[in-house]
């Protein structure tokens, strides 16, 4: 990413323009012929040389560091777009947003349950199951929440023998390698956190697969997969599994729906019927809830 100088001094100057001196606790004082805070001010705030503001300002600056643009971001009162945009025009990356944790958004939770004709699932970017439709519970099965890690899917994969029944043998290979640097992904997005640490060392302690292909260091973000899912009923079903990211970058919507110009659409209406039976007696419910 390269530095734009240019807006980078226009945002910098616009956003000190903006603020008065009591937003950030100083005296109006007396004889102010600018609005806003002097660079002089922005520069204590900071904690950085009034001569390097300026030169950043005049856009005849090198590259600021990521830590003098998060203490240019604290003393200018910047929200979450507004430091997002200053690392973008300083050209570096914005650090991780804030994470929406297991609670899904009324909006997202509102938009999978009007979901009926494909499965769906609401994952956490370290693959917890958060919610997922009735077809894509008749279609993967429930989730078990009987252990810490029981609806995360990684997990699952790697501990239980009985997740792996439903894919071919011959790529099991392929989807525990798709696991892992998918997790790996998300482990370093997170910075190592608490979560992403357990998960990791527990997944570890599970026995020399997952250690093998941890130590491969493979990265890789699972945006788009094609999949086949062996079902009981109604046989082999081929699925594209694309995933939509949300604002809260620890929080997708994986939609599963048929290949193009494929037969498979038949199946999941199939599914579907099966699924109203074994859901109920009364209506069946639309969404799914792992706690």
């Amino acid at each position: 990413m390269q530095m734009d100088r240019r807006e980078l001094a226009d945002f910098l100057r616009r956003s000190r323009e903006r603020l008065r001196p009591a937003d950030v606790g100083l005296p109006d004082g007396a004889r102010r012929r600018t609005p806003g805070l002097r660079r002089e001010e922005v520069t204590v705030l900071a904690g950085m040389s009034a001569d390097y503001y300026i030169r950043l300002e005049q856009a005849r600056s090198p590259q600021p560091s990521t830590q003098m643009l998060a203490a240019l971001a604290r003393a200018l009162r910047l929200d979450d777009d507004g430091r997002d945009h200053l690392y973008l025009l300083a050209g570096h990356r914005p650090p991780a947003g804030r994470k929406a944790g297991e609670t899904v958004g009324a909006a997202l939770f509102h938009l999978l349950g009007s979901i009926e004709d494909t499965p769906a699932q609401i994952l956490s970017d370290l693959g917890d199951v958060l919610a997922q439709n009735a077809l894509a519970a008749e279609l993967f099965g429930g989730v078990c929440t009987t252990s810490e890690n029981g609806r995360n899917i990684v997990w699952r994969w790697f501990t239980d023998p009985g997740v792996r029944q439903a894919y071919p043998r011959e790529e099991w290979e392929h989807y525990s390698r798709l696991h892992v640097a998918d997790l790996r992904a998300a482990v370093t997005r997170r910075s190592s956190d608490e979560a992403a640490t357990r998960l990791v060392r527990r997944l570890r302690g599970t026995g020399e697969e997952f250690t093998r292909l941890w130590e491969l260091h493979e990265v890789g973000v699972r945006r788009k997969t094609r999949m086949r899912v062996l079902h009981p009923v109604v046989g082999a079903v081929d699925l594209v599994c694309e995933r939509l990211l949300t604002p809260n970058e620890d929080q997708q919507l994986l939609i599963f729906t048929p290949p193009a110009d494929s037969a498979y659409s038949a199946q999941l209406e199939l599914l579907r019927v099966v699924g109203g039976e074994t859901f109920a007696a009364g209506p069946r419910a639309a969404v799914t809830v792992a706690p």
